[in-house]
């Protein structure tokens, strides 16, 4: 992505002859309509003498111009709507690794992103092959692998602070990953 804006001229070629190529460079606003689109807008152009350069869809709205509706500019290359479905899916995991799902049902931790909980399954289906409880259940036992590995703290601690509700429910989870149970895990980093 260029820094700079490319001149007046530059720009008001691009769009006028919908040049990809500028998808995301740079954005119109329309002085009249006070309006934003990409240079690649299916709308008819506007007159030179009605249109303004921003290097980014941010710039525009901080000037008081809206989204175009046609051209979508909020789907323009670099933006996150660019990487689609992709970029929900990355948000999920960083919440959830981040333990957000450790406290909430799927539905509620589907609702902060703005989707159902079964289009949540879906993505995570598509993007990654599992299910938004495995990814949690995964991040939590990695949790717990490391707290045992780097730390001298009791059990319980150690359940509670990677995720866990419960002992029970820590030692069934890391017996079912590990083959093994986590006090022999935390045995052997202390003898090596």
């Amino acid at each position: 992505m260029k820094n700079t804006l490319p001149d007046f001229e530059t720009c008001n070629a691009a769009r006028l002859c919908k040049d990809a190529a500028y998808d995301g460079v740079f954005f119109t606003a329309v002085k009249t309509t006070r309006i934003y689109c990409r240079p690649v807008c299916p709308a008819p152009a506007p007159k030179a003498k009605n249109v303004t350069f921003y290097p980014s869809a941010a710039a525009c709205e901080q000037a008081g111009y809206r989204p175009c509706l046609r051209c979508r500019p909020e789907t323009a290359p670099f933006s996150p709507a660019w990487n689609g479905t992709k970029t929900t899916v990355e948000r999920a995991l960083r919440l959830i690794n981040d333990g957000a799902l450790d406290d909430v049902d799927t539905e509620s931790f589907a609702s902060r992103l703005g989707i159902g909980a079964r289009q949540l399954s879906r993505l995570f289906q598509k993007h990654l092959g599992t299910t938004p409880g495995q990814a949690a259940k995964t991040a939590r036992v990695q949790r717990a692998k490391r707290l045992l590995d780097e730390t001298d703290l009791p059990m319980t601690e150690i359940a509670y602070k990677s995720g866990f509700k419960s002992l029970r429910r820590f030692n069934a989870v890391f017996r079912e990953t590990y083959r093994r149970p986590p006090t022999e895990i935390k045995r052997r980093a202390r003898t090596s």
